[in-house]
């Protein structure tokens, strides 16, 4: 046996176990000679390793031979004296299809299920993740109460849902046994608030310690959210959870949700993906639930977020405790825009049916706000639940009604509730294959929404080069480094005029990502936000994904800004001039580091910027006569690409 985490971070390799577990497997199994097989591992190391920098390929090597130091060999005795039982793949309290259907296929006998136990018309039930406890962290975050600001940004940067906060009132059923404090806030009044992590579904990525900007002031090193072994908090942390989720959720309406505390008062409908420790585009995915709720509508392009999000066997996307929650579906690369478009149109159809069979049928509802229904406003969630309300109504009178009008009608009422569609994917379909279908559906002026996680290569399919890639970055196909500029998605949408924009990074500014959500939501028309991802294909420490998105912008390679057409100035702003170099942000990532051309690269990389903080400083002040001034966008000098 070993402890391959143990040997793992004793060697600086995180959590990466791989290379001390292939070095196990060869020490023990005598395919080869155990010296011979070493020095095979040590080849392949500085084959596969060496483009990382010489750090990177001794540290695997001093873990081969501590994997070798660690390795001990135990005695099988003749008969099991452990009482310690595996644990099933999912909780007895799971629902029967759960059980039965999904839990096989996480214990990875699958093929054994017959095909009668399938669903016969291929669909699955949603929010299952739920039930799938792969305790993968080491370490989980536990909640210090006595320092917290209660700010929500340690749940904002929660890739995988499993830290959150709630407000509730003290009497409530199970409150007793979470830990809480009094509620902050004018509109919280004799209510408290807590956070509490799920520790059987964290990844231990340790994203809220970094974002907690709380210290505690008797301690020094420790925030509000600190990490600690699971072995000595998970049974503790186990039964809050459970506590946790028994308390009720907060009326939507009486949260203010354009605020990185109040959006974190929402229950997020993405919850316990099967995305990479860290990730930097599922805090999107999940904060998008959460503003939206059960009204959300998703068209996702196949990549990365096609996969976490609609994984087998398990379901990510959940229902709310009225059973009602976002409703999914995958296209491919090539045609997801207009996929997302034609579910656009189709819900306008639905609603304007439902609008004409109410009229027609109006003489047979007296009583009935009829005009109401057709046409109240539905600008926030009082709007929305007085819209509901009035279909409950409807839907009672209707169930009385024997015509074929009011049998039709009651097919489609639940439309009069206006739904919101969003179009996801990153930034390979966005920028490269899917662009063309993209650039018509923003053009078309219709009421979509686009989400594009620009991780500026393609992360599911292992890192290739896609137009968003930068100049000097390494990637697949571009093994020496990008030879031209990232293309610039939000200025080529900005010059319809009509077409909402903003480019957001969560980590350099929450509170402006939360206000792009709700300002993309409230447009009427089609807006865009394209959102800063950091991925574990740029080569970096995903711990740090935060701070990475902080340089970005600091350095000036992703400013943020909102263009908002409907409003009186509908520029703003959100970042403020450079502040670093441009090396200060790619010193950081393996993917410019280990550009061949590097030097050559990373001075057209730096025309690139100037270039393009100059453009957008022209297109934003509407001075297209504005002078380069110096500095600005100089040539540089050399044998560039």
């Amino acid at each position: 046996v070993i402890n391959a985490t143990k040997v793992a971070v004793a060697n600086g390799m995180g959590n990466r176990i791989n290379t001390v577990m292939q070095t196990c497997f060869f020490a023990l199994s005598g395919v080869l000679p155990k010296d011979q097989a070493i020095a095979k591992i040590k080849q392949a190391i500085e084959k596969t390793y060496a483009k990382r920098g010489p750090s990177v390929v001794q540290k695997n090597f001093q873990a081969v031979d501590a994997s070798l130091e660690n390795l001990h060999e135990v005695a099988v005795p003749a008969a099991a004296s452990s009482t310690t039982a595996l644990l099933q793949p999912v909780p007895d309290a799971a629902p029967a299809f759960v059980r039965d259907v999904l839990g096989p296929m996480i214990a990875a006998v699958g093929d054994n299920l017959p095909v009668s136990a399938l669903p016969a018309d291929g669909t699955f039930p949603t929010g299952t993740t739920q039930w799938e406890k792969r305790a993968l962290a080491e370490h989980v975050p536990v909640w210090d109460e006595a320092t917290c600001i209660q700010c929500g940004k340690c749940t904002i940067v929660c890739p995988h849902g499993c830290l959150r906060a709630k407000v509730f009132d003290a009497s409530a059923p199970t409150a007793a046994g979470v830990k809480s404090i009094k509620a902050s806030g004018k509109e919280f009044v004799d209510k408290r608030f807590s956070i509490q992590v799920s520790p059987d579904d964290c990844t231990g990525c340790t994203l809220c310690v970094e974002a907690c900007p709380a210290k505690n002031k008797s301690q020094v090193g420790l925030k509000a959210i600190n990490m600690q072994p699971v072995a000595d908090v998970v049974e503790v942390e186990r039964k809050r959870w459970d506590d946790f989720l028994a308390i009720p959720d907060l009326d939507r309406t009486l949260v203010k949700p354009n605020t990185v505390k109040g959006s974190q008062l929402l229950r997020p409908l993405f919850e316990f993906s099967g995305a990479c420790a860290g990730c930097g585009e599922t805090p999107y995915v999940k904060l998008l639930s959460q503003l939206v709720g059960d009204r959300l509508v998703i068209a996702n392009a196949t990549g990365c977020s096609s996969i976490y999000g609609g994984n087998l066997p398990t379901t990510p996307w959940a229902k709310d405790a009225n059973g009602r929650g976002p409703a999914w579906a995958n296209s491919l690369f090539e045609d997801n825009a207009e996929f997302g478009l034609g579910m656009r149109l189709s819900l306008d159809s639905q609603k304007a049916h439902a609008i004409q069979l109410l009229r027609t049928l109006e003489g047979q509802l007296p009583g009935l706000p009829v005009g109401e229904l057709a046409e109240a406003p539905q600008k926030d969630e009082a709007g929305i639940a007085a819209q509901r309300a009035r279909v409950d109504q409807l839907k009672q009178r209707l169930a009385g009604m024997p015509n074929n009008a009011a049998k039709r009608l009651m097919a489609v009422a639940d439309s009069l509730v206006d739904r919101s569609l969003w179009i996801l994917g990153g930034d390979g379909w966005a920028y490269d294959i899917g662009y063309g279908g993209l650039d018509h559906v923003l053009a078309s002026g219709e009421k979509v929404r686009v989400l594009v996680m620009d991780t500026e290569v393609y992360s599911n399919t292992g890192g290739q080069a896609s137009k968003s890639t930068p100049r000097g970055a390494v990637a697949k196909f571009a093994a020496k480094g990008k030879a031209t500029p990232k293309k610039d998605l939000a200025l080529m949408a900005m010059s319809y005029g009509y077409v909402y924009v903003a480019r957001i990074a969560m980590g350099a500014n929450d509170a402006q990502t939360v206000k792009a959500f709700m300002e993309a939501e409230a447009h009427d028309g089609p807006s865009l936000i394209i959102a800063y991802s950091h991925c574990i294909a740029h080569g970096i420490d995903m711990r740090k994904g935060l701070e990475q998105q902080k340089l970005a912008v600091q350095c000036g390679h992703w400013p943020l800004y909102r263009f908002n057409p409907e409003a009186a100035q509908p520029m703003t702003i959100d970042s403020a001039p450079p502040s670093i170099s441009l090396e200060a942000y790619t010193q950081n990532e393996g993917r410019y580091r280990i550009a061949a051309d590097g030097a050559a690269l990373m001075a057209s990389a730096r025309t690139d910027l100037a270039a393009r903080l100059f453009a957008t400083k022209r297109y934003l002040t509407n001075d297209t006569a504005a002078p380069v001034t110096a500095g600005e966008a100089k040539p540089v000098q050399g044998n560039v690409p």
